[in-house]
């Protein structure tokens, strides 16, 4: 028995700041110190609070130490583990509170959350199963094999109101039932981990932090609608999820879980992985299913569906990883209990990689039906600097923009639809004032337009004529009659589109002209881009009373735009000036300004 462990985030947030060294240091000190017999270290997942890695917690007092550096291990192993006194100046601000320890739930980051598929991601070391096993890991899969009928696992799910994470929010159970449904044979059962949209890493994390219990719930899934194969397609970008994928099924093998007569039951069932090469459209589930047979990623028109003619033509069913984490727990504690979480229509939880202008960046898991102010203001510590909300982004390029006024909109998969978003997968952006929505929305559509297959004319021609559009816009360049055109040629593309993809590439841009109109008619009327981020609308001019005829400016202006002379005033020449804004971040006395 170990007195003490110190759990260090593994995931690809903290390793890229170096958590790999903050390990091998603890090692080396305990070591070192004589500590190895009663301190154990654990490489886990994702804690969740990303922006304050590398991150690091010793039990069994809850200490959690943020922004840990290798040079401070030496201080932690020293006075926490053999002294018993915590090192203060390295904890999370929010965990001290009159020299008592706060525990994680309590602070202000976690508090709101309520974690089930992140139950395990920062909790235990992913690379043992028996770390997975000691949290009643195989358990449900024990339980459905040995006590359940495929009804009995159709039904469980149906009652328990899951629905896909992935982006639709497809009923599961429908979705197992229509595979099941299906003549006897082979049928194959998928993972969608392929996670495309940007500022998104929830699936990511818990591969990386829970790899188990997606294998156990495809097992699930197996044994439930006949199949004995599985799949996980998982982009190759994502080197640490692939690593901890292929020593889970290894060890899965090896103790029975995956293979052949599983708990000797007489139920086979063994699952591979498929490395995608980063196509957004494979997330499509049609398209997803092409790539794995190894032929280039386009969608195929449905009907007829997967379920039905699927992956190499046989049934099969699709879910992504949020939605395959959730369902081991759903066996174990009962539909009701997933039910009794969210709303009457969204139930449980979801998980959202909150981004962009906030405090607290990271992995959040909420009761669906919370306030979009609850996780910005609350969890998220809000923007930054003393900025306003403006707005947040759901569902990356599939998704619309929340503004500001709608704020108390509680999360889930209806409400958003009905504001002119969607859930996605579950990344959320949040902007500030100083970002432009008509920016916004021809980021998100270059990106769409870059991802298209180009199967399909109304996405491969119509989202390209859009952004051709917005980018007129931005450039001053635009005529009122765009708005319209805009507007008319986005319900083309959603009505006329062969896949998800394209059927929601306008809604961003038809979220930002509802909400923000206002701003595109600066763009086009004024030619002004009121947050000052449109580069061809800007104007950096010097205010003559506080120029001190420093030199600086012109000395950095790169292409000579700057005249004046020592001690007096300078002007910038409107027709050389690239707008690169160098002036403004070399004057010392606040003389220049952008407009």
């Amino acid at each position: 028995m170990y007195r003490s462990h110190v759990l260090c985030c593994g995931g690809t947030g903290c390793t890229s700041s170096g958590s790999a060294k903050i390990i091998e240091e603890f090692e080396k000190e305990i070591a070192a110190t004589g500590l190895t017999e009663e301190v154990k270290v654990v490489k886990t997942g994702c804690f969740g609070l990303c922006a304050l890695g590398p991150v690091v917690i010793v039990y069994p007092e809850g200490s959690f130490y943020s922004r840990v550096k290798p040079e401070d291990v030496k201080e932690i192993v020293d006075e926490h583990l053999l002294k018993g006194r915590i090192v203060k100046r390295l904890l999370y601000t929010e965990t001290v509170v009159e020299d008592k320890i706060k525990s994680l739930d309590e602070t202000d980051f976690y508090k709101k959350q309520k974690r089930v598929a992140l139950r395990n991601c920062g909790v235990i070391d992913p690379e043992d199963i028996n770390e997975y096993i000691a949290y009643d890991g195989y358990m449900a899969l024990g339980k459905v094999l040995t006590e359940m009928t495929p009804e009995d696992v159709i039904e469980t799910l149906k009652v328990s109101g899951l629905r896909g994470r992935g982006g639709a929010g497809f009923p599961t159970w429908l979705k197992w039932n229509f595979a099941k449904a299906q003549p006897p044979g082979q049928k194959y059962v998928c993972c969608n981990a392929d996670e495309g949209d940007p500022g998104a890493f929830m699936d990511r994390s818990v591969l990386e932090g829970d790899p188990h219990s997606v294998l156990e719930a495809m097992a699930i899934a197996g044994y439930t609608i006949g199949a004995s194969q599985g799949y996980i397609y998982v982009r190759a970008e994502y080197p640490i999820a692939v690593k901890r994928l292929e020593i889970a099924l290894n060890q899965a093998r090896e103790m029975g879980f995956l293979g052949k007569n599983i708990f000797e039951t007489g139920f086979d069932f063994d699952i591979d992985i498929r490395l995608g090469a980063g196509a957004f459209v494979c997330g499509e589930e049609t398209a997803l299913m092409t790539s794995i047979e190894g032929h280039r990623g386009e969608p195929r028109p449905r009907p007829p569906f997967p379920a039905v003619k699927g992956l190499f033509g046989k049934p099969s069913i699709l879910n992504n990883v949020e939605t395959w984490a959730n369902i081991p727990q759903i066996i174990l504690n009962g539909p009701e209990w997933f039910a009794s979480m969210g709303t009457e229509k969204s139930k449980g939880t979801k998980v959202f990689a909150l981004g962009g202008k906030i405090h607290n960046t990271g992995l959040v898991e909420v009761p669906m039906g919370t306030t979009l102010r609850e996780i910005v203001e609350e969890i998220g510590g809000g923007c930054p600097n003393g900025k306003k909300f403006k707005a947040a982004q759901t569902g990356g390029p599939s998704g619309g923009c929340i503004p500001a006024s709608l704020i108390d909109t509680e999360i889930d998969y209806d409400n958003l639809i009905a504001i002119g978003s969607m859930m996605g997968s579950g990344g959320l952006i949040v902007m500030d004032e100083d970002n432009c929505m008509v920016d916004i929305a021809k980021f998100f559509l270059e990106f769409t337009v870059d991802e298209s297959c180009g199967k399909c004319t109304p996405c491969r021609i119509g989202t390209k004529r859009l952004y051709e559009m917005l980018d007129r816009i931005t450039r001053g360049e635009g005529k009122m009659e765009d708005l319209d055109k805009m507007e008319e040629l986005c319900y083309y593309i959603k009505e006329n589109a062969l896949c998800g993809l394209g059927q929601t590439a306008p809604n961003p841009v038809l979220s930002t002209l509802k909400y923000f109109r206002d701003e595109y008619e600066a763009h086009v009327k004024e030619k002004r881009c009121p947050a000052g981020v449109c580069k061809h609308l800007l104007q950096y001019q010097i205010v003559a009373d506080k120029c001190k005829g420093c030199t600086l400016c012109a000395r950095n202006c790169p292409v000579g735009a700057i005249a004046g002379t020592v001690k007096n005033p300078h002007v910038i020449d409107q027709s050389k000036c690239i707008k690169c804004g160098a002036c403004i971040e070399k004057c010392k006395f606040g003389a220049i300004v952008r407009k």
